[in-house]
């Protein structure tokens, strides 16, 4: 027989609003869409720039960044819905976990982009187009100028205790400027080798590999979301620390369930067993304080009556 469930712990203990957005939630939202404008007009800069320049590494950069512009505005509607809908008691846990469905989506189209560049930059290695190099090396780093500007607004400010990932709607964003920041250096390469070596194949070349680690870093983030998404143990660190915590007294973990609900939040499902009449809510107050922690539920079972 099994003593009675502790649905929800003590509200001192834990947060009893279910709302489980993360630490810099506004700012993040704020930020996003700030950097959705200037993507936008980035976009329309290189585009028109590689057209009039045939410059296959700075259309490249242009076409990356208007996958930006559509990731950054995907990334701040799921901002303006998680904050929308935080109350609605219809998200059983809240709806933390809608940054990282938009993260998620993100990805893909992150990793989609990436193979869109290296079909065309192998087309204009086979097929070479001349290129204006120096017109295309300014806009290039004009490029990498605003892209550095918007990787600096999307840092993440707050790190959050036994999550390692934190926001992946706003660490989604954040890896597409970054992406493209080393697109746009390595188009700068490209360019100045071809101008100044004479190595047409080296503008095609470098959009290549700019391909390569923009498909890299995708993988990544869809690896890491979906790993969110399909409620994976987030922390071996936390997990051993409630392990630690709730032992003790003859006490001994028998299941334990760690998932994520948010930027900075877990929920933790816990079976003891344990021959003491202690209440769950004993137990509770062994995991108060305990960062990055936000809703448990604990069951106790008493050998005795097994």
């Amino acid at each position: 027989m099994t003593a009675p469930v502790d649905i929800e712990p003590p509200i001192d203990a834990f947060r009893g609003d279910r709302i489980y957005l993360g630490a810099d939630h506004a700012r993040n939202e704020r930020r996003t869409w700030i950097v959705a404008g200037v993507c936008l007009v980035s976009l329309v800069v290189q585009v028109a720039g590689g057209l009039i320049f045939h410059s296959m590494a700075l259309v490249a950069g242009g076409l990356h960044m208007g996958a930006h512009v559509a990731s950054m505005v995907v990334a701040a509607v799921a901002y303006g819905v998680a904050r929308t809908y935080a109350a609605d008691q219809r998200f059983a846990f809240g709806t933390g976990k809608v940054g990282y469905v938009a993260g998620f989506a993100n990805a893909v189209v992150l990793g989609v982009t990436a193979l869109l560049i290296a079909a065309e930059s192998v087309q204009r290695l086979i097929t070479p187009e001349p290129v204006a190099y120096q017109g295309a090396i300014g806009l290039a780093g004009i490029g990498l100028i605003i892209n550095l500007v918007c990787v600096a607004l999307l840092k993440p400010q707050t790190v959050h205790a036994h999550d390692r990932d934190g926001d992946l709607n706003l660490s989604a964003a954040h890896l597409h400027l970054s992406a493209d920041a080393v697109v746009s250096a390595l188009t700068i390469a490209g360019l100045a080798a071809g101008s100044y070596l004479g190595w047409t194949w080296a503008d095609p070349l470098a959009a290549l590999c700019g391909a390569g680690l923009v498909g890299h870093f995708a993988w990544r983030l869809i690896t890491r979301t979906g790993a969110v998404l399909l409620d994976m143990t987030p922390s071996a660190e936390l997990s051993a620390e409630i392990r630690a915590r709730l032992e003790g007294d003859g006490a001994r973990v028998l299941d334990l369930h760690l998932w994520r609900l948010g930027p900075g939040h877990h929920a933790a499902v816990v079976v003891l067993e344990t021959d003491k009449s202690t209440a769950s809510a004993h137990y509770h107050a062994r995991l108060n304080g305990l960062l990055g922690l936000s809703h448990v539920t604990i069951e106790t079972r008493d050998p005795r009556t097994a």
